[in-house]
């Protein structure tokens, strides 16, 4: 059976002497692992559209339950993100993340959006790499299930928490004089930080860049959507810790 769809290509692996094996993330089909035969030999019709994130319309032929690569055409290729060592380790960081919380087999097209949104920004430099990192970990982790409360304090309903703190544990928000010991509200936010927060959970996906934010409060934001994903995940990135390395 042959299937043709668009995908993202998040992860690749040589395998034997000039074949890939590819984690993609497809448009209707969701995650797949799927084998590029002959992608790495010289004048392979595949090997552009195969290349980790790259954003192609491939043809796959499924045999026993596996599938292998036939055709590929690029459509994106985030050419902005090959010359950058640090853009390229953030976009490894995305395409780690989307890996992470995707389940193969089942379609989001809302994750494949949201990958490839933010790859555009990071590779045209629309905005700092901090800004489009804060904005992909908290819509991810909002599509993925995890969606915080941010609406009101925890304890006390205010819609606007008094000196404002996050829980990466708990996925809310409260007063400074709310938090406590069962809370684990630890994160300082202010209020600018929790409007960018709230407007990244609830913008229209092509709008969720479009939000403007200072640096101190940018600061706040990052490391509570950081916290938050890792906490909630419970495990390490490396692309993660290579990109703090070398930012």
């Amino acid at each position: 059976m042959f299937k043709t769809t668009r995908s993202l290509v998040l992860r690749e692996v040589r395998y034997k002497e000039a074949d890939r094996i590819l984690t993609v993330l497809t448009e209707d089909m969701g995650k797949m692992t799927v084998k590029a035969r002959g992608a790495l030999r010289k004048g392979s019709k595949i090997a552009a559209a195969t290349q980790f994130l790259v954003f192609s319309e491939l043809t796959m032929l499924e045999r026993n339950g596996f599938w292998t690569v036939s055709e590929g055409s690029t459509i994106e290729e985030f050419k902005g993100l090959r010359g950058d060592i640090t853009a390229l380790s953030l976009a490894s960081y995305f395409a780690e993340c989307i890996e992470a919380l995707s389940d193969e087999g089942n379609p989001d097209p809302l994750l494949l959006q949201l990958i490839l949104n933010c790859l555009f920004a990071l590779s045209n430099d629309m905005y700092s790499q901090t800004h489009i990192k804060t904005a992909f970990e908290m819509r991810l982790m909002s599509l993925a299930g995890y969606e915080p409360n941010l609406m009101s304090c925890c304890v006390c309903g205010s819609s606007e928490p008094e000196l404002p703190r996050f829980s990466p544990r708990n996925g809310v928000i409260c007063c400074r004089e709310c938090n406590n010991a069962q809370i684990q509200a630890n994160y300082e936010l202010c209020p600018s930080s929790l409007q960018a927060l709230r407007y990244i959970v609830y913008a229209p996906a092509r709008k969720m860049l479009s939000f403007k934010i200072d640096d101190d409060a940018l600061s706040r934001a990052s490391k509570a959507t950081e916290a938050y994903l890792l906490t909630q995940t419970e495990r390490k990135f490396s692309t993660l810790d290579y990109w703090r390395q070398i930012k």
